[in-house]
C-alpha cells in the first residue's frame, strides 16, 4: 500500500458540530481544517450539526452524529436506566456504514472529543470500529473528560461507556495541554503514547487585518520571524533608511530572524528620491539583506496584485510587528510614536528632538552617530526586558497555528505514516 504525501494529506476531521455553532471545540475545528486547507492538504469536515460554512473545502453534515440527535440521546436512556444495548447497537452499525462512506478516500480521520467524551457514545463506537478496521488512520484528539470531574456519572465506568476510559492500540492519541497528558495517561492507565499538540489561535484572523495582509504575512512567513520591524516612512533620504539597512544585517549576524519593512513609497517624478531608492535597492543587495528588507512600494503578492499600502494597511502592519523603527534624521513631529503608543507596539528611535518629546522614557533612543552593531543589540535588550514582547514572541512562536501543525502535529502525523 502507497504511503500517503506528508505534503498532500486526505484529512477528514469530526466532530459533534462545526461552525457557525459557538464553541472552543468548533472554533479549533475551523482553524485547523483552514491551515490544513492553506498548506495543500485535501480537507473535509464532517459534523451533526452546524453550516457549510465555507466554500473552500467539503462540509458534510449528519444529524446522526450530532451530541442532540434524538434517537442518539434515546439510546443514552435506555443504557442508562435499563441496560439495553439495543438501540446502541443499531445505531453504531448505521454510523459505521455512513461514516466509511464520508471517508472513502481519505488518509486520516480527526475525530475531536468523540472517543473522550459521553455525547454520542454510538459514534464513539463507531469511530473505534472504524480504526479497527484500519481502513483510515484515526486520531482521537481528546480535549476533555467527564471522567476528570466530582460529578462523573457511575454508570461511565461500566461497559459500554467505558470505551471513554479506554485506550485502543489501532487509535493515535491527541490530548491538549501537558495537564491533560497526565490526566489522560493516569485514566487510561496504559503505555499507550499520547502526543501534545495545544490548541492554537490564528493571529490574522483574531486581530482582523486585511486579507491582503494575510496573504503577504504567509508569503513572507513573518510568523517564521524572531523580530518584524516596521518603518513606515517615504523613501527620502532625511528618513535614513540606509541606518535600518545595516542594524538588519548587525541582527542577521547574531542570528536574528528579521523582517525589515519599509511601507514608504518615492516620487518617481523626483530624480533625487529615484536614486536614493535604487541606492538603498543595491546596498541591501551588497549587505545581504534582500530577503530580509522589503520594499512595500515594489512589493507584489503571489497573485500578482500589487500592495495598497493604506492607513488600513499600515495600522495592521503596527499589530503584526515587534517594533516600529525610526531612525530619521530630523522630523517636524513624529506620528508613527503616536500611533505605536496607542497599539502597544515597542519603539525604537533616534534621539532627535520631537522623537524625545513624544516617547520620553517609554522608547528605545539612539544616536544615528552610534554604531549600527550597539544600535542593533541595544534594540535587542531593550526588547528583551519587556514582558508584553516576551509573551508575544512566545505566543507566536508556540501556538501560532502554523506554528503548532509545524512543531507538533506534522512529526505526528509523520510518525503514523511511518508506522502504517
Amino acid at each position: 500500500m502507497k504511503k500517503p504525501d506528508i505534503n498532500r494529506l486526505r484529512i477528514a476531521v469530526l466532530h459533534y458540530s462545526c461552525p457557525n455553532v459557538v464553541g472552543g471545540v468548533e472554533e479549533v475545528l475551523r482553524q485547523q481544517t483552514a491551515l490544513f486547507h492553506r498548506l495543500g492538504h485535501a480537507v473535509k469536515v464532517i459534523a451533526g450539526m452546524g453550516d457549510v460554512y465555507t466554500d473552500d473545502f467539503p462540509v458534510t453534515i449528519n444529524p446522526l452524529f450530532s451530541s442532540m440527535n434524538v434517537s442518539v440521546m434515546k439510546a443514552h436512556q435506555d443504557l442508562i436506566k435499563r441496560g439495553d444495548h439495543v438501540k446502541l447497537d443499531q445505531l453504531t452499525e448505521i454510523m459505521r456504514v455512513e461514516l466509511l462512506q464520508a471517508l472513502k478516500s481519505y488518509d486520516f480521520l480527526i475525530a475531536h472529543n468523540v472517543m473522550s467524551m459521553a455525547y454520542n457514545l454510538p459514534l464513539a463506537h463507531t469511530v473505534m470500529k472504524v480504526a479497527k478496521s484500519r481502513k483510515i488512520s484515526v486520531i482521537s484528539w481528546n480535549h476533555d473528560s467527564p471522567h476528570f470531574y466530582p460529578n462523573c456519572l457511575d454508570v461511565y465506568h461500566q461497559d459500554p461507556w467505558n470505551i471513554m476510559r479506554t485506550a485502543f492500540p489501532f487509535i493515535n492519541y491527541v490530548c491538549i495541554s501537558e495537564q491533560r497528558h497526565e490526566q489522560f495517561t493516569e485514566l487510561y492507565n496504559t503505555d499507550v503514547e499520547i502526543t501534545v499538540v495545544p490548541d492554537g489561535i490564528e493571529p490574522p484572523d483574531f486581530i482582523q487585518v486585511s486579507k491582503q495582509l494575510q496573504q503577504f504575512i504567509y508569503e513572507q512567513r513573518l510568523y517564521e520571524a524572531d523580530l518584524v520591524i516596521i518603518h513606515p516612512a517615504r523613501l527620502i533620504p532625511r528618513k535614513n533608511i540606509e541606518l535600518g539597512l545595516r542594524v538588519v544585517q548587525s541582527m542577521k549576524k547574531r542570528g536574528v530572524k528579521v523582517r525589515y519593512i519599509v511601507t514608504g513609497s518615492y516620487d518617481p517624478h523626483e530624480p533625487k528620491n529615484v536614486k536614493y531608492y535604487r541606492d538603498l535597492k543595491n546596498m541591501a543587495r551588497e549587505l545581504d539583506t534582500s530577503r530580509e528588507v522589503i520594499f512595500i512600494t515594489d512589493y507584489k503578492l503571489n497573485s500578482g496584485d500589487k500592495i495598497i499600502a493604506d492607513q488600513k494597511f499600515i495600522r495592521d502592519l503596527y499589530l503584526v510587528a515587534d517594533l516600529l523603527f525610526m531612525p530619521s534624521h530630523s522630523e517636524g513631529f513624529g506620528l508613527p510614536l503616536l500611533e505605536a503608543g496607542l497599539l502597544k507596539l515597542p519603539v525604537a528611535c533616534s534621539d532627535i528632538p520631537p522623537f524625545k518629546e513624544i516617547g520620553g522614557d517609554y522608547v528605545c533612543t539612539f544616536s544615528n552617530s552610534d554604531d549600527h552593531d550597539s544600535i542593533a543589540e541595544k534594540i535587542l535588550r531593550f526588547l528583551e526586558k519587556l514582558a508584553t514582547h516576551k509573551l508575544y514572541r512566545k505566543v507566536i512562536e508556540d501556538y501560532a497555528c502554523e506554528s503548532v501543525y509545524k512543531n507538533c502535529l506534522k512529526p505526528m502525523l509523520m510518525r503514523i505514516i511511518a508506522n502504517m
